[in-house]
């Protein structure tokens, strides 16, 4: 692992669990993230992946203190974060910034462009009251957008501009820090590619560092530095991009990348095997007994059933939550 100087956020077992009832007089739990350990490090892209109901946006919305953690701890440049957003200091949660999945629900449909990207200047004091303007037309131009936007609203705007706003909105306050909530995955796929190489070029000009969330596994590979994979809560792969599209370990790792559509046979050769799941994917709130995969793993071993694997590293920094690689009695079966 990276030395912890090198990391600009580190997760250790976080946890956030909700309250949705009882079932004969026991609490029932959503185990939205369930014992999440991941560091980021400065200036990097880092991928997290994972099919919708897999804790992924849990886990952003825990990291930005929008819900409280249950367990775990949340450290950010080298400062314990892990109490929610109101009361963490103003200065981490202006380094701190997220751009939404929806842009047409994340901004307000009641106030102009320049209202909106005011806000956070004015929250933070970033600026004087007479430079606003200035400030606000130097931020449209960073998301390429004309000062003109400024008097428009969210209504009267396309999907593509409003989610440029809402970048334009995350970089206001010069973050060092930003959570990508699946930014792209709302828009048609031209569009798609015109945010994807601005979000670069910020990430480049601004040395910013992304976690990047998605669940299109081809985006990944072009974007990210390295690639987390989450099912159910919890990790079960993490590697450098490259490492991770080589040789992907976990079973659910392999299924995903042997279902991405290819266009030629080039990329057909760097597919992994076909891997046939069975069954669906359980209910967060009745989670199977040992690893939360067993149940549509073509690889399941009796062990699989009781005992939850512990993430191991196979290979130098590549991470595997599987007892086909962690466990002396998977003997032959790698």
């Amino acid at each position: 692992m990276s030395k912890e100087t090198d990391n600009i956020l580190t997760i250790e077992n976080l946890k956030t669990y909700f309250q949705v009832g009882k079932v004969k007089g026991k609490t029932v739990h959503v185990r939205a993230v369930d014992g999440v350990s991941l560091s980021i490090k400065k200036g990097e892209v880092m991928g997290l992946v994972g099919e919708s109901g897999s804790g992924k946006s849990t886990l952003a919305y825990t990291v930005m203190g929008m819900y409280p953690p249950t367990e775990g701890k949340i450290t950010f440049k080298g400062e314990d974060i892990s109490a929610g957003s109101s009361r963490r200091p103003l200065d981490v949660k202006k380094d701190m910034q997220i751009v939404f999945q929806d842009p047409g629900s994340s901004l307000n449909p009641h106030q102009n462009i320049k209202q909106i990207l005011e806000l956070p200047l004015k929250v933070h004091g970033i600026v004087k009251k007479e430079e606003m303007e200035k400030r606000v037309t130097q931020i449209l131009r960073t998301v390429e957008l004309s000062p003109a936007y400024m008097y428009k609203t969210p209504g009267s705007m396309g999907g593509g501009e409003r989610q440029m706003i809402s970048i334009a909105r995350a970089l206001a306050t010069d973050p060092s820090f930003v959570i990508l909530d699946e930014p792209t995955s709302a828009l048609d796929v031209s569009i798609q590619a015109k945010i994807i190489n601005m979000l670069l070029r910020l990430q480049e000009k601004n040395n910013l560092t992304y976690l990047f969330i998605t669940h299109d596994l081809s985006l990944m590979r072009n974007i990210a530095t390295r690639v987390a994979i989450m099912y159910l809560g919890k990790i079960c792969e993490m590697a450098s991009t490259h490492e991770f599209f080589e040789t992907p370990y976990h079973p659910y790792t392999k299924m995903l990348l042997s279902s991405i559509p290819v266009v030629s046979v080039e990329e057909e050769k760097l597919r992994p095997e076909k891997v046939t799941s069975t069954g669906e994917i359980p209910s967060p709130t009745n989670i199977p007994t040992g690893c939360s995969f067993h149940l549509r793993c073509p690889n399941k071993m009796d062990l699989c059933t009781y005992d939850d694997p512990v993430m191991t590293e196979v290979t130098p920094g590549h991470y595997v939550r599987c007892h086909l690689y962690n466990k002396e009695e998977a003997g032959d079966a790698v």
